[in-house]
Formats: C-alpha cells, structure tokens, sequence
C-alpha cells in the first residue's frame, strides 16, 4: 500500500484548487510586453476564489427561500469586485444554481447573501457591516483581524500571494458546512477561539 505524506496531500489540495483558479484567471492576462496591475490582479484572484468558495460550501436548506433559488453574492464596498463577480459567473452555475451578483454601498443594510464580501482593510467598518448582516451565511472580509470581528473567511496577503484563513466556529454559528478540500488549502483553520 503506498502512503502519502500529509504536506504532499496538502501540496495536492492546493493544486486542485489553484487550477481552477488560474483558468478563470486566463482570460484576464495582462498583454504581453505590458506589466500587470497588482490591485487588479489581486481583486481577480480574490474574486476568483470567491466564486469557488460557494463550490466547497453547504448552506441550510432555510438558505433558499428568497432570491428564487439562486446564489446571492452581496459586495460591500468595492463596484471593480462587484464586477468582476458579475464578469466570472455570467452563465455559470454553482450546484445548479445560477449566481446573482449585487453590489451596495457601505452605508447600506446588507440583505440576505450567500456569500457576502465586505471589500477593504477598514476593520470597523467590516465589524459594523457584519453586525448589519445576520441574513449572511458565508461572510468574507479583507482586512486585519476579520475573524475576530466574526468573518467565516478573511483573505490575507501572504509572500505577495493571496491566502485566507478560516474560523469554524463562525461557519457553525452561520449554520454553514465547508468542505475539507476548502480547509486543506487555507492558510490557518480557526477552530475554538484560538
């Protein structure tokens, strides 16, 4: 019997999801002889992997009584991820379910979301959006901290790579089941406050 080694399994994990990732990246290449836009290739990765995050999820069955059945991405805060969100799940489907992509201001009551992105390193203003947004199941921030201020996922920048980790205990309290493949390939599991 051949046996794996757990940081192979993980380096696999990685490349399954990764892969992905860079296919729905493809399309957004700089063109050659010309450098690419950081922030824009950042936000492409990030919406990327929020596109696959609904993927590796499983909301309550409660989850789809509104909106006709279909995904609901809320974007707090950023109109360049809103579209780009927009531009990726045009005429896909997660699980069936076709993807609806909405972006409101900061100022703005959050309404139900599958997914919700609060956009920016501004910590308190995530904090209050999160407060605002009890009918979000898989809450998603950017900024310093995000776990503790009751994000499911916060993205970080890591060695000039995006990376995120992931607090269980908020994903319970969310009533939201994520996928082992999901957390082989975060950068750090939150699980009991630590």
């Amino acid at each position: 019997m051949t046996r794996i080694h757990p940081h192979r399994t993980r380096r696999l994990a990685c490349r399954a999801l990764a892969l992905p990732l860079a296919l729905a990246a493809v399309g957004t290449m700089a063109a050659p002889g010309t450098a690419p836009d950081a922030p824009a290739l950042e936000r492409r990765v990030k919406a990327a992997f929020l596109y696959k995050f609904l993927g590796y999820a499983e909301f309550p069955a409660t989850a789809f009584n509104e909106g006709g059945g279909a995904l609901q991405i809320v974007v707090v805060g950023s109109d360049d991820m809103a579209a780009e969100l927009a531009r990726i799940a045009a005429g896909r489907a997660v699980a069936g379910r076709q993807i609806a992509v909405r972006q409101i201001r900061a100022d703005e009551a959050p309404p139900p979301a599958h997914l919700l992105f609060v956009a920016g390193a501004d910590g308190e203003r995530a904090a209050r959006v999160l407060r605002a947004a009890p009918g979000a199941f898989l809450t998603v921030t950017e900024c310093d901290g995000g776990l503790r201020l009751g994000s499911v996922i916060n993205f970080r920048i890591i060695d000039e790579r995006v990376r995120f980790d992931v607090s269980l205990d908020a994903a319970d309290r969310k009533n939201v089941k994520l996928s082992s493949r999901l957390l082989t390939v975060a950068n750090r599991v939150q699980k009991g406050g630590s």
